[in-house]
């Protein structure tokens, strides 16, 4: 039994998957299941993927820039011209060699020429959409899929008659870390309450630089667990020294990166998690049962990163800052007012307790395995 997945090469491409591998070994447990993934060179992706036991192939694949720029015009005749066309090609091969059973397909750009070369040859596609609003690639996808798999209940573009609602595929391994446990991996020895702060697997900048104009009264009122990204690492750590006193920075705890054990421990030591708002944030937030502030991308695709927000806070799981009304003070003010009101905060629980789909990997993975054995 052979899946081959295809993505654009991020985290957020990557990460279900590395979920929906894991639960499809359990389901089907046999010597002759094995994984394969197609997508543009990703050093990231790629090692998650190699950990898990899937084989990776790189293929070229190029993406329709849809804003006006000296260079998006011959980066577009470039990709559309070349990129694409030889990505098809190489995906034919790899799928005419391979010979899978299905592709599972989880978007962005680096999955076109892998569906186009799919269809060509008769393989079974299924999609899965992270987000409220579809981007072009997966819309483009979604006229050869066979099923499509939705994270949010109200997504948009697609036919109803194709959309099975799953949630987004998470870790289940990142739940469960007992708070008192986790408290201590990070040395925590306050009784302050635990701010996690996310910016995706690249940090998020501009929410670092905020953090950093208020550090020293963030951490009068809390410990701070920040995501940095690699590149913004020793800058924030250099500042940090500057604008806090030493006794304070023992309640601030800088990564560059969270490694899965790493980031199972800090949700379980967390009281509220600020973060952007993709998909699989949300969806892992969720599950973990924490309140949380979202800020979203703007510069988002199709403002994807806004409309994932909203939908999320409907019901009262979060509050949304959009970026142009995320100032330094007023996140401050947000964050004290929300544990000054342990009502609020218990509410917001209850609401991710109510929107979270942790089984999404596992409901994904068995609809996979009962195609692949009719």
């Amino acid at each position: 039994m052979k899946i081959l997945f295809a993505g654009g090469g991020t985290g957020g491409h990557v990460v279900p998957i590395l979920a929906i591998v894991r639960e499809t070994r359990k389901i089907y447990q046999k010597q002759d299941l094995e994984f394969y993934y197609l997508g543009p060179k990703d050093e990231f992706g790629s090692i998650l993927l190699s950990q898990e036991g899937v084989k990776v192939k790189y293929i070229l694949a190029g993406k329709i820039r849809r804003y006006l720029s000296v260079k998006a015009v011959p980066e577009n005749i470039l990709d559309i011209l070349f990129k694409i066309p030889l990505g098809v090609l190489q995906s034919f091969f790899y799928i005419f060699l391979l010979s899978p059973d299905l592709i599972f397909s989880k978007g962005g750009f680096g999955s076109v020429p892998v569906a186009i070369a799919g269809k060509i040859l008769l393989t079974p596609i299924f999609l899965h959409e992270s987000d409220v609003v579809p981007g072009l690639a997966n819309r483009f996808i979604s006229k050869f899929a066979s099923e499509i798999f939705a994270s949010f209940p109200k997504t948009e573009y697609f036919s109803l008659k194709k959309m099975i609602i799953v949630g987004n595929p998470i870790r289940k391994e990142l739940l469960n870390a007992p708070k008192e446990t986790a408290k201590q991996f990070f040395k925590i020895k306050t009784a302050k309450p635990v701010i996690l702060v996310l910016g995706g697997s690249q940090g998020a900048q501009r929410i670092n630089d905020k953090i950093l104009e208020i550090l020293a009264d963030l951490l009068e009122s809390f410990e701070l667990i920040l995501q940095s990204g690699e590149k913004n690492f020793e800058t924030i750590k250099a500042e940090a020294k500057v604008v806090a006193k030493e006794a304070l920075l023992e309640s601030f705890h800088l990564f560059p990166f969270l490694k899965e054990p790493e980031l199972r421990q800090a949700f379980g030591a967390s009281d509220l998690i600020v973060s952007r708002a993709g998909s699989g944030s949300i969806f892992e937030i969720a599950a973990a049962n924490k309140p949380s502030v979202l800020i979203p991308l703007p510069e988002s695709a199709q403002n994807h990163q806004v409309k994932n927000a909203y939908s999320y806070s409907q019901n009262g799981a979060c509050q949304v800052i959009e970026e142009s009304n995320f100032t330094s003070h007023f996140f401050l003010e947000r964050l004290k007012y929300l544990f000054s009101h342990p009502s609020e905060l218990k509410k917001m629980v209850e609401a991710s307790q109510a929107f979270a789909r942790p089984e999404a990997a596992k409901i994904t993975a068995n609809y996979l395995v009962e195609y692949l054995l009719r």
